[in-house]
């Protein structure tokens, strides 16, 4: 059967990426609110024509839910239900100058494809569609139950996606859950994650005055970008140890067995100082602390960017009447964003900063699923069968999306795996996927659904 799955993906290619190419061509920037309806439609249209059930979910605000199902062949285990996540908006293409094709008509040069939103996430949907296919033209038909939920706010921080899954809770309900990204390193090898890093993102204000001054006032005017630097200090020294009490309140511990699982994984330390072209040791060696224990298991504080007074070109000599900045939180298992932020707010007051001003722009909590789900063991043996190279599933991602959701209120285990690799660049110019990667993943999405049944019943 494997074979015939195979082959039949090969057949089907051309047709699921012609549909990908569409797919594609539709700005849907969420952020920006373009072609959300549009996009909407598109997707309900490439659900119906294989045989899918949808319901457009918009009555609990924001951009509507895609509710997608296709139902077992006649001879299958209707019992069981596999659910996948995935979301339809992208973000925005800036900086276009960057871009070496139009980042909204997708272009093949070799076996690359260039486009926003080939590898997050239209790419992975297209996968997971190309595989339904593929098993509805084989003998039997579809070996399971198959449920879709797609959003349309994910890259604004999934705000009203709470609602819905609070709302239609028994619509979703499923068994276990694909998420929506994955990729392959620098090595070739398929990395895949059970289990997400939370967030707390906060916007921190400083205003001194109401309008721009000439920097001689120095002299005797408070500068207030100087103030939000003095404030932002005090939160983290230069140890980079986060200063904030009652900021690890709650933190879940991880198990032996996690902690093990973590230290057996791969991690090149000269292979991420060469593609990022690093300038500075990482910041574990100092402690001598496994950076892989720190990615997966403890919290940061990032500063994400500053905005104060006059940063063009040449000079200008201004003393700003405000100052800002972006900072992030990346939180652990049992952290809670709010309670984050309110011990951030009682720090800065301690500190004597009563007057900067912070705002939790979004919060997610963390999510990690049992690492000895026999769910994790299929989606990794059958990762092994449809790629044919290594596999690296970490117990979760040091990246944030919203799977709390899911696990809170579907209870559930999830896998993270998608169409991406090393040089993808989602969120930046020139995202890309790999034709031979999307079909790949589309056997790897054919196998998951072939041994679903089977693997739960064990």
């Amino acid at each position: 059967m494997t074979d015939k799955i195979r082959k039949e993906t090969k057949k089907l290619i051309d047709q699921a990426l012609d549909k990908l190419y569409a797919y594609l061509r539709f700005p849907t920037i969420s952020a920006q609110h373009t072609a959300i309806h549009e996009t909407v439609y598109f997707v309900k249209e490439m659900i119906e024509e294989l045989g899918g059930e949808v319901k457009i979910l918009d009555d609990c605000g924001g951009n509507p839910v895609i509710y997608a199902c296709f139902e077992a062949g006649e001879k299958a285990d209707s019992t069981k239900t596999l659910l996948f996540y995935n979301h339809y908006d992208v973000q925005p293409p800036e900086p276009l100058e960057e871009w070496v094709t139009p980042p909204f008509e997708p272009t093949l040069i070799g076996d690359i494809l260039y486009a926003r939103g080939t590898s997050d996430n239209k790419g992975s949907l297209l996968t997971r569609l190309l595989a339904i296919r593929v098993l509805q033209s084989l003998d039997g038909g579809l070996p399971c139950q198959v449920k879709f939920l797609i959003e349309g706010e994910e890259e604004v921080g999934s705000p009203s996606l709470e609602g819905y899954l609070q709302k239609y809770q028994d619509l979703f309900q499923s068994d276990a859950c694909i998420w929506e990204f994955g990729s392959k390193d620098e090595k070739e090898r398929v990395v895949m994650d059970a289990g997400i890093k939370g967030m707390a993102y906060f916007e921190i204000t400083c205003t001194g005055a109401d309008i721009d001054m000439h920097s001689s006032l120095g002299a005797y005017v408070d500068n207030a970008a100087w103030r939000l630097v003095q404030a932002l200090s005090s939160m983290k020294n230069k140890e980079n140890e986060i200063l904030v009490e009652g900021f690890f309140d709650g933190i879940t511990e991880p198990t032996l067995r996690e902690k093990e699982v973590v230290k057996t994984l791969p991690f090149d330390k000269d292979t991420i100082a060469k593609i990022y072209g690093l300038k500075r040791p990482l910041i574990t060696e100092s402690k001598e602390k496994d950076p892989r224990i720190a990615m997966v298991f403890e919290p940061t504080m990032t500063i994400c960017g500053m905005y104060s007074g006059y940063t063009g070109e040449g000079s200008k000599t201004v003393l700003p009447k405000q100052a800002k900045a972006k900072l992030d939180c990346r939180l652990v298992l049992g952290q809670d964003p709010e309670h984050v932020r309110d011990c951030i707010r009682v720090h800065l007051d301690k500190e004597g900063f009563t007057d900067v001003q912070i705002e939790l722009i979004n919060g997610q909590k963390a999510y990690r699923s049992d690492y000895d789900h026999p769910f994790l063991s299929l989606v990794k043996k059958s990762a092994e069968d449809a790629y044919q190279s290594d596999i690296v599933l970490w117990p979760n991602s040091a990246g944030t999306g919203p799977m709390y959701l899911f696990g809170e209120n579907l209870s559930l285990p999830i896998v993270s795996t998608g169409v991406g690799w090393v040089e993808s660049k989602a969120h930046a110019p020139n995202e890309s996927i790999r034709i031979k990667d999307f079909e790949d993943c589309a056997v790897h999405m054919a196998y998951i659904m072939k041994g679903f049944s089977k693997a739960l019943d064990q």
